[in-house]
């Protein structure tokens, strides 16, 4: 029995030592170098604000406009701050949707609707619930963190005549409504052009295009138009992005306080 025990102990290390010693694959490590890129990118801007147009589509091709600005705020070693407040139609006019993008742990996202004259919190579970009837879900509209996802490279593939990285995006955070995205970024610029989101049941459900790419001061570029298409329901948003306006002395930080929703204008 004595003479057995360094035996037995040796095919114990063989068994385990590989999967000890495993590590991230070529593959994920180039997936995290190339979001890391992506993301380094877009750092820089301090502030911004846009004019939005969203256009809400049915199956039936029928259409409804709604318009919107945005004001982004950078935040240094966190997720940004990202503010939406309606403008058109009458019925919607003054709702405000505001999120704290974090790294490490759940966003924080407030809505405001004017027709209850109150500010509600979104829960984490109901993230992956619609954004006020369009194709985008709450968890869609806020800041897409590397460290909040795993990434694995997977190819490089040609999207509209542009040759790109293809990822796949895992989230790390509870309460996902996927499983997992595909990514396609454009090689040369950084930027993204296409993402599919697999649903809970790892189904394909949407696909978001993002195009019109212009660059601004300090060489950002920023998207004129973003098309989500949802292939389970068949409707589709678009939302077009004009007037950007960096480090706008008219963005003041007190409109990025929840309890401030319902006087942003």
């Amino acid at each position: 029995m004595i003479r057995r025990i360094p035996q037995l102990a040796i095919l114990l290390c063989l068994f385990t030592a590989p999967f000890a010693s495993a590590g991230p694959t070529d593959a994920e490590t180039r997936g995290e170098a190339i979001a890391a890129d992506v993301y380094a990118r877009e750092r820089g801007f301090e502030s911004y604000r846009m004019d939005m147009e969203m256009i809400l589509r049915d199956r039936q091709g029928q259409e409804s406009v709604r318009r919107m600005q945005g004001t982004v705020l950078e935040v240094s070693g966190d997720g940004d701050k990202h503010l939406i407040v309606f403008q058109a139609p009458a019925d919607i006019k003054h709702t405000a949707f505001l999120t704290f993008s974090h790294a490490d742990k759940p966003d924080d996202q407030w809505l405001y609707l004017p027709s209850l004259k109150r500010t509600r919190r979104i829960a984490s579970d109901s993230k992956s619930g619609s954004f006020l009837g369009s194709e985008f879900s709450f968890e869609d509209l806020t800041s897409q963190l590397p460290r909040k996802f795993s990434h694995t490279y997977i190819a490089e593939e040609t999207v509209a005549d542009r040759t790109t990285f293809k990822l796949e995006r895992v989230p790390r955070y509870e309460g996902s409504g996927y499983t997992r995205q595909l990514l396609w970024i454009d090689k040369e610029r950084l930027v993204t052009l296409k993402t599919e989101f697999y649903d809970r049941r790892g189904a394909l459900q949407k696909t978001l295009e993002t195009g019109g790419y212009e660059r601004y001061e300090g060489g950002l570029l920023k998207p004129a138009w973003m098309t989500m298409q949802n292939h389970q329901t068949g409707k589709s948003t678009r939302i077009n992005m004009s007037g950007y306006k960096f480090r706008d002395a008219g963005i003041s930080r007190q409109d990025f306080l929840p309890q401030r929703l319902e006087y942003v204008r």
